[in-house]
């Protein structure tokens, strides 16, 4: 008859083990992100190292009894610690935040040598645990916060937020835990609370992982549609948004009453700009309008490229009047710019006009004002 002591339900050691093959299958996921991903989503590199460190770590705490404790404990939360510490770095990064790396990583080896010593010279596991969720905590928080600040709110933020919030609480409830149970020798072993932290903490670090790739592919996704809606030099919106936009507006005049405004705008003798100073000159001119025009808007307004160097802007909520201002504005900041072309404009104006107004019949307005401005010798306003 068999007096030993219950088998546990589930083993320790196998779990931290699943820990670490989940963790590389993962990197592995992110590593082909890094391949194939636009260089402007930033942070996948060291998420994808951060994740192959767990990997590392979990491989390395499962040899806890077989190797010496150096390695299966002091270097295993090492790891841990760094892996962690890694996918934050990279979600700075993600977010175009300047990291501090050594300031915040020469405090995590410190905490390391101290649980170390509690691990070779003083044994002690309470110590131990302590650091770990001191550690641990502070990591799940700044990354928690990192999202609820920068991230958008896309199922794909709102997501990993959770997923930190319940690492974290993960933390808050082991910590509780430790001072009214039994707390064990080490992360293998079979008392209730440590297990349930064991099984808990892969599936947290998966759906983290996870979380991870679905907020660089939500910003694949919004640049692939800015790409689609947005002029690719200069950043103004396509013809056909622009149509879209303008379509929108006019309706909504129509419905409430409201007054809008376009100004079509022509760069004046670009093409001798393109033939004096190259094409980089006339791209640059291109880039710089857009630029300085963008600085006189409103949030509410749009500016847009027709081709060529033709621009329109639409002006919501703008009467006559006011948009006769905006377009002078627009006519001397031109003037101003700091560019060796030493380019001007032409600019037409046209109001809707109440009740059957169109989006064509807008544009040919401004249109006719335009050209009017370059019959009369350009670098002007004219109202159509």
């Amino acid at each position: 008859m068999n007096t030993g002591s219950p088998v546990p339900f589930v083993d320790p050691r196998t779990i931290v083990l699943l820990t670490g093959v989940m963790g590389g299958l993962m990197a592995i996921v992110l590593y082909f992100l890094q391949r194939n991903y636009p260089p402007s989503v930033k942070g996948l590199r060291y998420w994808t190292a951060g994740t192959a460190t767990l990997f590392a770590a979990g491989l390395t705490a499962a040899t806890r009894g077989l190797t010496p404790d150096l390695l299966s404990i002091t270097l295993a939360n090492l790891l841990v610690f760094s892996g962690v510490y890694l996918q934050l770095v990279g979600s700075e990064h993600f977010f175009g935040q300047k990291p501090r790396y050594w300031p915040r990583y020469r405090l995590i080896g410190m905490l390391v040598l101290v649980s170390g010593w509690f691990t070779i010279v003083e044994p002690q596991y309470l110590p131990r645990l302590m650091i770990s969720i001191f550690v641990m905590s502070w990591l799940f928080s700044a990354h928690a916060l990192l999202i609820l600040r920068h991230g958008g709110r896309s199922f794909a933020y709102r997501f990993t937020l959770f997923v930190l919030v319940c690492a974290l609480l993960s933390q808050v409830m082991r910590f509780a835990t430790a001072w009214f149970l039994p707390t064990g020798t080490g992360i293998l072993d079979t008392t209730p609370q440590n297990l349930i932290y064991i099984i808990s903490y892969p599936f947290l670090m998966l759906l983290l992982a996870i979380s991870l790739v679905l907020m660089a592919t939500d910003r694949v996704r919004a640049e692939f549609e800015h790409l689609a809606s947005h002029d690719s030099l200069t950043n103004a919106l396509t013809r056909r948004n622009l149509t879209d936009v303008c379509q929108q507006e006019l309706e909504r005049c129509k419905r409430h009453g409201r007054t809008m405004s376009i100004l079509l705008i022509d760069i004046d003798h670009f093409k001798s700009v393109n033939d004096n100073f190259g094409h980089q000159a006339g791209d640059r001119v291109l880039v710089q309008f857009v630029s300085a025009v963008t600085t006189l808007l409103r949030r509410a307004d749009a500016i847009g490229r027709l081709g060529g160097e033709e621009f329109v802007v639409v002006l919501p909520e703008t009467p006559t009047e006011v948009a006769l201002i905006v377009a002078e504005r627009i006519r001397a900041k031109v003037r101003e710019l700091d560019d060796p072309a030493r380019f001007t404009v032409s600019i037409g104006v046209a109001t809707n006009r109440p009740g059957t107004d169109s989006v064509d019949a807008l544009m040919a307005r401004a249109d006719r004002a335009m050209y009017q401005a370059k019959e009369q010798g350009r670098d002007q306003v004219v109202l159509g």
